[in-house]
């Protein structure tokens, strides 16, 4: 699925741009980098409360195809810019993790 779709099933808001067409083959929900790290897949979209500027690090050292931050997190402004200049897709949901992990489910991710 790409990620364009997930943006508009979900209703996520997009902080700054995004590849509409970037594939989306999986999720992973964690908020401890280390076991990101370790866990996360490529193409996986990560859905995390973590909003700080190494989460745009593990998002491309994973090459995941971006990043959803839940439960309405304030967002640093240094991640956003991060974000820009990484070119990784950064969401924004009121959300629960679960409750956009049931979502992402119902849309067969």
């Amino acid at each position: 699925m790409k990620l364009k779709d997930i943006a508009e099933n979900l209703k996520l808001e997009a902080i700054g741009g995004f590849d509409e067409n970037r594939e989306v083959d999986g999720a992973y929900i964690g908020d401890l980098l280390s076991v990101v790290m370790a866990n996360g897949k490529e193409n996986n979209i990560w859905i995390t409360i973590q909003t700080h500027i190494n989460i745009i690090a593990v998002a491309v050292l994973v090459n995941m195809s971006g990043i959803i931050i839940a439960e309405d997190m304030e967002i640093d402004k240094n991640t956003v810019e991060k974000a820009k200049e990484e070119k990784v897709a950064l969401f924004k949901s009121k959300l629960t993790s679960y409750e956009i992990a049931c979502q992402l489910n119902n849309l067969g991710i």
